[in-house]
């Protein structure tokens, strides 16, 4: 009997309608675990180099781990991967909430879809039966919309709806996916790319119980971490505040994105803090499925703008990314903004990112009032943000070049926008100064997936104002000493290698970051322990780094294979310019320190250091010797 998986793989072709069951052995699952890895395997395999992301050929994988579904905080967690229609590489994004346990227990680990419907649809998964059904009449509605449309067609209040909106119909290539409208794959456009093959939804429903071997050791632990998640310095502040406990401290240290990444320091932090919003419009706290942290937000507000609580409230990113780093210091027009997005189905980061490079293009008469439609597009306009995120997501006016990302809007603009355009391989950067957290910053700048913020944990985390509890949890890994925060050096190059593989695994096993160690409070050893109790196998955490090491190989080589170069993994301009104001006043990144630890990366990773591309040996040591196939195929071979 199959521990912790169905041990099945559900196949979609919308193109022909052909629906198929795939199994796979223990050793695929094993080697592979689900999740991300599982997600690469099937675009390395089954897509041909160069695709387009909208093409009707591409994938889009939706999977679980064999983790995903354990009564217990943390393994709520979903990853959909394909090619990036905003970067062109490999994209995986992650969501918490509820959908992916459901279809564990609907009796799948992971669908995999191809193909593109004549006309929308949506798929129907219940107890392992599974339906394409029209969602012509779903099709241009809200994310909410959709979600009581579907539940009141199938007549069941508790299905659980993966959905994009009218945003991803319309292909803004930063649209997300959402389940429970308020959960979202966020990053680099999985919304566009459900929304080329015109698949509106994934609704699912099951009642099976996931097999677990040792269901008491699980609930030990589970019961544990609800009792002692409380003493867990950044725990107790993400159940009082939610994930903006940060934003002002992150302002008072001069890190909080600010104007476009010009400086670190905001002036209205105050004005969009989760204490703000506490005090003002918050409602209540609300978590993921088995998970007593409660870390996500419901908010609720009649004015200056009518906030609907049913599309929950704004996480940290988001308060940075529409608040600060558009120079917005109102709580409410914020939350306005985050509920758009949610309704729309937009990616919160790269929408707030996106809007700060227009605000500074128009403040540099790059574009005007002739270019954006009568408005007055200024930092700390928080009418025009809102206002925007609606352009955006409808792809009228100005919103139609945005919807393209930064990237692209700059070669549109012209007249110097690149140097605004702050992204790495095409993903805006997150909502963390890479020049004041070196390894976040190298982290953007050799991220497979882009300038994402969970590629490695943070080295405010480790250094030497972090708690000592957060430290200590690191030790496990061989990590045994503290660090500066900013900059890159030997020590802290070995410690981001480390630290990258712990969050690949983390994605790989669709685990939340914000339940385990290095800092939070699951530590390294209940994980393992968690892990062999559900599936039987006798784990370490040696074969778990291994998995998150077999990831960034697998994602380093579709990329390789898609064309892109060490040149791609680089920082923007603004990242070897100083920080204007505030306490980190010229900070920057150097041009030829980050050239070095490049290749010094390259080398550890036993990559190429001219190509980047990973030897045959480090394919074959992370037993995936198939890869070296596809990159010579793909005219990329590897050295022996």
């Amino acid at each position: 009997m199959a521990y912790g998986y169905n041990g099945k793989i559900l196949r979609v072709n919308l193109s022909t309608g052909e629906i198929k069951v795939e199994e796979h052995d223990e050793y695929f699952y094993r080697t592979y675990m689900g999740g991300a890895v599982v997600g690469a395997y099937y675009l390395l395999k089954e897509m041909r180099p160069g695709i387009d992301p909208f093409d009707p050929e591409a994938l889009i994988v939706f999977a679980a781990s064999i983790l995903t579904g354990t009564p217990a905080p943390g393994f709520s967690r979903h990853c959909v991967v394909c090619k990036s229609p905003l970067t062109g590489a490999i994209a995986d994004s992650q969501a918490g909430g509820f959908w992916g346990p459901e279809l564990k227990f609907a009796g799948f680990d992971a669908i995999v879809v191809k193909g593109r419907a004549s006309e929308p649809v949506y798929l129907w998964i219940n107890d392992g039966g599974v339906e394409i059904r029209s969602a012509s009449h779903l099709w241009g509605k809200l994310t909410g919309e959709t979600q009581n449309a579907i539940r009141e067609e199938l007549g069941d209040n508790r299905i659980r709806v993966l959905t994009i909106g009218p945003a991803g119909e319309r292909l803004v290539r930063f649209a997300c996916i959402l389940n429970e409208c308020k959960h979202a794959n966020g990053r680099l456009g999985m919304g566009a790319v459900m929304g080329s093959k015109n698949l509106k939804a994934i609704a699912v429903r099951g009642k099976k119980k996931i097999n677990i071997k040792d269901k008491n050791t699980v609930i030990k632990w589970a019961k544990w971490f609800s009792e002692n998640f409380m003493d867990n310095p950044s725990n107790a502040g993400l159940h009082r505040l939610g994930t903006g406990e940060i934003l002002l401290s992150m302002s008072e240290d001069g890190q909080l994105p600010t104007r476009n990444f010009q400086t670190g320091y905001f002036e209205g932090a105050e004005g969009i803090s989760a204490e703000k919003m506490h005090s003002t419009i918050f409602e209540k706290g609300e978590g993921c499925y088995a998970c007593p942290v409660k870390c996500k937000r419901v908010v609720k507000a009649e004015k200056p703008y009518e906030v609907d609580p049913f599309y929950g409230g704004p996480e940290y990113e988001t308060m940075a990314a529409l608040g600060s780093d558009c120079g917005v210091s109102d709580i409410v027009a914020v939350a306005k903004g985050n509920e758009l997005c949610n309704k729309f189905g937009l990616d919160t980061i790269s929408t707030g990112a996106t809007i700060a490079f227009a605000m500074e293009c128009y403040e540099n008469g790059i574009i005007d009032k002739n270019d954006t439609g009568g408005i007055e597009l200024k930092f700390g306009n928080a009418e025009a943000m809102v206002k925007m995120v609606e352009l955006i997501a409808k792809r009228e006016g100005i919103g139609n070049i945005l919807a393209e990302g930064v990237k692209r809007a700059a070669q549109k603009f012209g007249k110097g926008a690149e140097k605004f355009a702050i992204h790495v391989k095409g993903e805006e950067m997150a909502m963390h100064d890479g020049r004041v957290k070196g390894m976040v910053g190298f982290g953007y700048a050799v991220s497979p997936i882009g300038a994402d913020h969970v590629v490695v944990e943070h080295d405010t985390d480790f250094d030497f104002s972090a708690p000592e509890v957060f430290v200590e949890q690191m030790k496990s890994l061989g990590l045994l000493k503290r660090c500066k925060t900013s900059g890159m050096d030997y020590q802290k190059l070995r410690m981001f290698r480390y630290l990258q593989f712990h969050f690949s695994f983390m994605d790989s096993l669709c685990l939340c970051v914000l339940a385990f160690a290095p800092v939070r409070t699951f530590k390294m050893a209940h994980l393992v322990e968690i892990a062999s109790a559900v599936t039987g196998w006798e784990l370490s955490l040696w074969e778990m780094m291994k998995l998150g090491e077999r990831r960034v190989n697998m994602f380093r080589c579709f990329n390789v294979r898609e064309g892109f170069t060490p040149e791609d993994d680089w920082l923007p301009e603004r990242m070897f310019e100083p920080i204007r104001t505030g306490p980190r006043e010229g900070s920057k990144w150097d041009k030829d320190e980050l050239s070095t630890m490049r290749h010094l990366y390259y080398r550890i990773m036993n990559w190429d250091p001219k190509t980047g591309i990973p030897t045959k040996a480090k394919l074959i040591d992370l037993d995936i010797p198939w890869v070296i196939d596809e990159l010579e195929k793909g005219g990329k071979p590897p050295l022996d």
